[in-house]
């Protein structure tokens, strides 16, 4: 027998060892290639898988990601003032509960304010239409009626807390302190809600006439510096021939109104020159003002006609006009003002209403 020589004899011995040997390392491959399956299944793309390149086949599933494209925020045109979602502050929007009142006949402003304990301006800083209308305070309308003296502010787009109390005066503090407001941190304001501006008054826009630097011509109809020549008698008759009174003096309305005829005669209430006579584009409609020379003018508002030009001496009971429904008005009536130094004062307590 011949006899083995040590390799063949060393071969012969290990070749059973070496087959085991590569028949286990090629279970732990798989077992190895599976078990990163099973993760990437189990975890759903959660959890990242670490594992040797080299020894994961190449249908392995990729990662997946760690958010959903579609939870992310759309991004507008608008972006720069988006809205509170998702993830902005959202605060909590004023919540008011205000009582109302119906105007019955006989009643005025200061009769009103003096029922519910507040002062008559805060009638308007609850119904800023009143400063719009000259002749919405009738029978029949319903007011908002505040809890107590101050404005009612509604919100407009980009307003903030400071340009609130840069418009009426009243400090930060006070408006974020009551409570319906539902002012938080930091302080956001929302379009269309409204705001009480505690203690505050709501302010009027007072229109005046052309000035009297220069005399004009008397083609312009609307005048522009006419400098009275006449001096008037210092007392004054009604400019119309009727008592319909349908709103009195106060400081939302800071005249007289009297309701007759669409057409009926105005007269001028003393002597004097007319100083604007046309139309005019803060609510008058179409508007003669006659300055007396003492320091006394008396507007006429509301005009379907004008008889008299700028420049033209007029005397005391003269027609200039007729009553009419032009400008802010809810009817034919005339709108009368007394100024005395530029001041309005209550015609009333010149004509005795």
């Amino acid at each position: 027998m011949k006899k083995l020589s040590l390799p063949d004899n060393f071969w012969r011995r290990a070749s059973g060892h070496i087959v085991l040997i590569i028949i286990a390392l090629a279970l732990l491959v798989g077992w190895r290639v599976g078990l990163a399956r099973s993760l990437v299944e189990d975890h759903g793309g959660d959890t990242a898988v670490t594992a040797n390149p080299a020894t994961i086949s190449s249908d392995v599933p990729s990662q997946e990601p760690l958010y959903n494209h579609d939870e992310l925020p759309v991004i507008t045109d608008d972006s720069l003032s988006p809205e509170p979602y998702p993830h902005t502050f959202v605060g909590q929007q004023p919540e008011h509960h205000f009582q109302t009142h119906v105007v019955e006949r006989g009643e005025t402003p200061g009769g009103i304010a003096e029922k519910y304990n507040i002062k008559a301006e805060t009638i308007l800083g609850g119904n800023p239409q009143l400063s719009q209308e000259s002749s919405l305070l009738q029978v029949g309308v319903e007011l908002t009626i505040l809890p107590e003296d101050g404005v009612l502010h509604e919100v407009q787009p980009g307003e903030t807390l400071e340009d609130l109390v840069n418009l009426y005066g009243i400090p930060a503090e006070e408006i974020i302190a009551y409570e319906a407001n539902h002012l938080e941190f930091p302080y956001r304001l929302y379009p269309g809600t409204s705001i009480f501006i505690p203690g505050a008054v709501r302010e009027l826009f007072v229109w005046t006439p052309p000035d009297l630097s220069s005399v004009a011509s008397r083609t312009s109809r609307e005048g522009g510096g006419v400098r009275p020549v006449v001096v008037g008698t210092g007392t004054f008759q009604f400019p119309v021939n009727s008592r319909n009174f349908t709103q009195y003096f106060w400081y939302g309305h800071p005249a007289i109104d009297i309701a007759l005829p669409e057409g009926s005669a105005v007269f001028a209430a003393d002597t004097g020159t007319v100083t604007y006579a046309g139309w005019n584009n803060y609510g008058y409609g179409y508007l003669i003002v006659v300055n007396h020379g003492n320091g006394y003018e008396t507007f006429y508002g509301h005009l379907s006609r004008i008889n008299v030009v700028p420049g033209q001496v007029v005397t005391k009971g003269q027609v200039i006009g007729g009553t009419g429904d032009t400008g802010n008005s809810s009817g034919p009536h005339i709108h009368f003002e007394i100024r005395i130094n530029n001041n309005r004062d209550n015609p009333c307590w010149y004509i005795g209403c």
